[in-house]
């Protein structure tokens, strides 16, 4: 084990609500530290994010303490030992030191205790088994410092019984190791991994979308996909076909247009080809209904943009709106080779920062002026009337529209007769 005071001046720590309770909880015979992932994060120079706090105190001392201090409480899950605290708006999850006595998946029967070493020993990664106390002395008995120095995501003990114990360590591995790890996967976890796939169909799917979702906008997302991939490990959580080329090919366009990383455009890259894997993945990953839409959208008839010339792509824009619009072009540009230099998809895809559709200027009253009477007749003249609108490249001009409102109230009057 190694205890060093590594983080001594991180303002985090020592101000604020994090300082406020390690004092809370550092009092008659307790002790509190912060654990995992902002310790993680400090040691990579990173935000710390959420601030988790572990404690030698049960729940009930807990929030005892938080009560006399006039802090808000929440038993958010007192039987496995967490209680959230509330300070200034920032949540601060607390949890009881705790040692798996028997487990089930995702849940397991624990006992509550004081022994930070095997606190520690049940967390998942290395990295994330660190602790730091209230003067910035980092405690590592899982050789977790050594591990985040070199990016390494390794599990803590044997990697197979960490994954029996919850398959969505198996996810998770893939997901840290694409946020804060670098080179290959370590290989002991990887080949874990591959072994223990078939407890996959074992999760649910909230879990999986949560996971998958947060992977995908990793920095790491394209090389840990891709492992992945190699591994057999996608098919059964997306039930279909994967695309990692597609899905290479849009993280680099999105940095190539400086966009932020967007979870439906990768996702859709790297698993719609047709709107039919849309709404696939929607059960698979119990997607929201947005996020359906959105890959939907993407997924239908994207191919045509490969031929479409600036005047067509203005129509569709016209149609689908900008983001819409934005979103299957780029999901063209991933599928249609994806080089992110081309000129030609790029101007595609900035089109709606150089070009805003107008409004249709044609109105009922204008067909109602030239003899047609309210009703169904009424909404399919205007129909035809938009439709050659925008086959004409939205003239503005009195007589152009004029011309296009006469063609189409005659070809509707003629459609009507017996």
């Amino acid at each position: 084990m190694s205890a060093e005071p590594i983080l001594a001046d991180a303002p985090w720590l020592i101000s604020g609500g994090t300082a406020r309770v390690l004092q809370l909880l550092n009092a008659d015979g307790e002790e509190a530290r912060v654990v995992g992932g902002a310790v993680r994060n400090a040691l990579l120079g990173l935000p710390p994010g959420d601030i988790d706090i572990a404690t030698t105190a049960l729940p009930d001392e807990v929030m005892r303490r938080a009560k006399a201090a006039s802090i808000k409480s929440v038993p958010t899950g007192v039987d496995h030992g967490t209680v959230t605290l509330v300070i200034d708006s920032q949540p601060f999850e607390v949890t009881t030191l705790r040692e798996d006595t028997e487990t089930f998946g995702r849940k397991a029967r624990v006992a509550f205790g004081r022994d930070w070493v095997k606190d520690a020993e049940r967390r998942d990664f290395t990295m994330n088994g660190l602790s730091v106390d209230a003067t910035g002395v980092v405690y590592d008995h899982v050789g977790g410092i050594a591990d985040a120095a070199a990016r390494r995501v390794r599990f803590i003990g044997d990697p197979d019984q960490r994954i029996a114990e919850d398959y969505l360590r198996i996810l998770r591995f893939f997901r840290i190791h694409a946020a804060f790890g670098a080179g290959e996967p370590d290989r002991d976890g990887y080949l874990a991994c591959i072994r223990g796939r078939a407890g996959l169909a074992n999760l649910s799917a909230e879990r999986v979308r949560m996971e998958m979702l947060k992977l995908l906008v990793a920095g790491g997302a394209s090389a840990a996909v891709l492992a992945m991939a190699d591994g057999g490990l996608l098919q059964a959580l997306t039930g279909g076909v994967v695309y990692t080329g597609p899905l290479s090919a849009m993280i680099a366009i999105e940095r190539e247009l400086g966009l932020p990383a967007s979870t439906a455009r990768r996702l859709a890259a790297l698993t719609v080809a047709v709107t039919e894997d849309a709404k696939r993945l929607a059960t698979r990953l119990r997607l929201s209904n947005a996020e359906t839409k959105a890959l939907d959208s993407m997924g239908h008839r994207w191919w045509r943009f490969v031929t479409k010339d600036e005047a067509s792509a203005r129509r569709l824009l016209y149609r689908l709106g900008a983001e819409r619009y934005h979103d299957r072009v780029l999901l063209a540009w991933a599928r249609d080779g994806g080089d992110a230099g081309s000129s030609r998809w790029r101007a595609l895809a900035e089109l709606p920062q150089r070009w805003t559709a107008p409004k249709f200027p044609l109105k009922a009253a204008d067909f109602i002026a030239r003899g047609m009477a309210e009703g169904p007749a009424l909404g399919h003249v205007l129909t035809l009337a938009e439709d050659a609108w925008l086959a004409a490249d939205f003239p503005l001009e009195e007589a152009a529209l004029a011309a296009i409102a006469d063609q189409a109230a005659a070809r509707v009057s003629r459609d009507e007769r017996p």
